[in-house]
């Protein structure tokens, strides 16, 4: 779960630190008053894409840290980023240049290590993730994440790949003559401009690392001489004054045996100055003050340089591409002759990748039936007495790609009588909000920490306290953090964060406190429209969270 969040200089909140609770955790507050922003701030440490226009005015860069309770991790996850405590600390910064660093146990990682781990950590619901829902092509995203289909999915991709790359052959050996000389003159000339240079591995680097040498060898060796001399060669050099005192002190040392250790500690530092003296006659020695030396390792220099920037930008791209461009060679030289064989293989391809998704297509149906049972027993409290729910699974061997030859889409009927329809076409917001409510929980099975943003969208009254319920119920197998307009969601909450906004000099700052009994009861009041303790929506605040067992 998570146990604490620092967010500092992120849009307009300076410094804010929160402790979450197990269970359910819930923001609510006056419109505006920037509730989504500690969501926002989550999700940038967890790795999501960053902004610098969010960095607070006047802040060099934003900071948030994320404090984990480490059981939620795989045993993999914790060896692998040397996580031995029952905690674990993310964070993340990102400063005004766009620069951005990330850390694990403030060990640096990368931004997309984050994001692997919020993969295991955290399921994120935004408030415009409604919409996506309506998408057919996300319902097989979802089936998929459902059925654990990733690795059958993985061999799917690459089996349509190869099918490209042979048909990507094919088509070379069946263009016209004209056209692959045309290809094949281009090719080679690319080719033979870089194995003219024909640079090695890294060969760059060593000539940056070189030419300042070079540049300057002159002065190099004259001082390099000079402490050379200093240090070895003069009559009174370092090393010869330094033997002298060593052996007074050993002699010293005879007539009092407390002068051992500083014996011993000169006789160290004797050795070290020796090979660095030793060192330093090598280096000298290895300078090469040879004009046209550095003549030629200029030219070369400039000559990898203009191949990187044609064909890098990395020199590995360069030596890449000579690699691309044999085999397309090869394959304009040798196209005609192996026509036959590659209409064979592409065969042979694709008759692999029709088995694949085959293979696929029955796992589908098989989750299909699976998810559609546990998205209507979980919808079916929210307050649909007869609700339909259905995964339609459709196999178009015509139309092979990397996810098989499945379309996939989910199906619905709100109501008795209605027959099951695309859910695009006949669910409202609210019931919208509810069909995702039903898959987040049963899809984020696994995950420690599932987070809403607003999931009460389009929904009030009875229903809302159905969605409540469903998220109380939720949070006890996991934590939950949610963004909510509804007093029926607030009173199931096992703890209340109040989020409002201060303006004052021309700054304004997010202030988020904890409810505690009568500011909790005068928010849910708030909430139903009233905050006269005589009101009738005091209390009303006071029944709901009598009911809730908050009272």
């Amino acid at each position: 779960m998570l146990l604490h969040l620092r967010v500092q200089n992120f849009a307009i909140i300076s410094d804010l630190s929160l402790h979450f609770a197990p269970g359910l955790n819930v923001f609510s507050g006056e419109t505006g008053a920037g509730k989504s922003i500690v969501i926002e701030a989550l999700g940038f440490v967890l790795g999501a894409r960053g902004d610098v226009g969010a960095i607070k005015d006047g802040a060099d860069k934003m900071t948030v840290t994320a404090l984990f309770s480490a059981a939620d991790l795989p045993t993999t996850l914790r060896r692998e980023h040397q996580i031995a405590g029952d905690v674990f600390t993310l964070k993340r910064e990102l400063d005004k240049k766009g620069k951005s660093k990330a850390f694990v146990e403030g060990h640096p990682v990368t931004v997309s290590t984050l994001a692997q781990l919020s993969r295991v950590l955290v399921d994120f619901h935004g408030q415009h993730d409604h919409q996506s829902l309506l998408h057919a092509s996300v319902h097989l995203m979802l089936l998929d994440q459902f059925a654990g289909h990733e690795t059958l999915v993985q061999k799917n991709q690459e089996a349509y790949q190869a099918c490209q790359a042979i048909q990507a052959k094919l088509d070379a050996a069946r263009m016209s003559e004209q056209e692959r000389e045309r290809l094949l003159d281009m090719s080679q000339y690319q080719l033979k401009e870089i194995e003219d240079v024909n640079p090695t591995a890294q060969e760059d680097l060593q000539l940056e690392q070189t030419l300042p040498k070079m540049k300057h060898a002159g002065r190099l060796l004259e001082m390099a001489q000079g402490a050379y001399y200093e240090l070895y060669a003069a009559e009174d050099s370092a090393t010869s004054r330094a033997g002298k005192a060593l052996r007074t002190l050993q002699n010293m040392a005879e007539l009092d045996e407390n002068l051992n250790a500083l014996s011993q500690d000169l006789n160290s530092a004797l050795v070290t100055l020796e090979d660095a003296a030793s060192t330093l006659g090598t280096y000298k020695d290895d300078i090469n003050i040879e004009p046209d030396a550095l003549d030629r390792m200029l030219a070369r220099h400039e000559k990898i340089k203009r191949l990187k920037t044609k064909y890098g930008p990395e020199l590995a791209d360069v030596l890449n591409t000579a690699r691309s461009l044999r085999e397309k060679i090869d394959q304009l030289q040798h196209g005609e002759e192996r026509e036959q064989e590659l209409l064979q293989e592409l065969e042979k391809a694709h008759q692999k990748l029709l088995r694949l998704a085959g293979e696929l297509h029955e796992k589908r149906m098989a989750a299909a039936q699976r998810l559609s049972r546990r998205i209507t027993e979980e919808i079916r409290p929210l307050g649909f007495n007869a609700v339909k729910f259905s995964v339609a699974v459709e196999m178009d061997e015509e139309n092979l790609g990397p996810t098989g030859a499945d379309k996939v889409e989910f199906l619905f009927s709100p109501n008795p009588g209605q027959p099951l329809r695309p859910l695009k076409n006949i669910a409202s917001g609210g019931e919208i909000s509810r069909v995702m409510l039903g898959l987040k929980t049963v899809l984020a099975s696994t995950v420690p920490v599932m987070v809403f943003d607003e999931i009460d969208a389009g929904i009030g009254g009875e229903t809302g306290h159905l969605v409540g319920q469903k998220l109380h119920e939720a949070a006890q197998e996991r934590q939950v953090l949610c963004v909510t307009h509804l007093a029926q969601v607030a009173v199931q909450a096992d703890q209340n964060f109040y989020v409002s906004k201060k303006s004052a000099n021309d700054n304004t700052e997010v202030q988020i406190s904890l409810l505690q009994k009568e500011t909790l009861t005068q928010e849910i009041a708030r909430m139903l429209g009233g905050t006269n303790k005589r009101s009738a929506a005091f209390s009303h605040a006071e029944e709901l969270l009598k009911d809730a067992k908050r009272l």
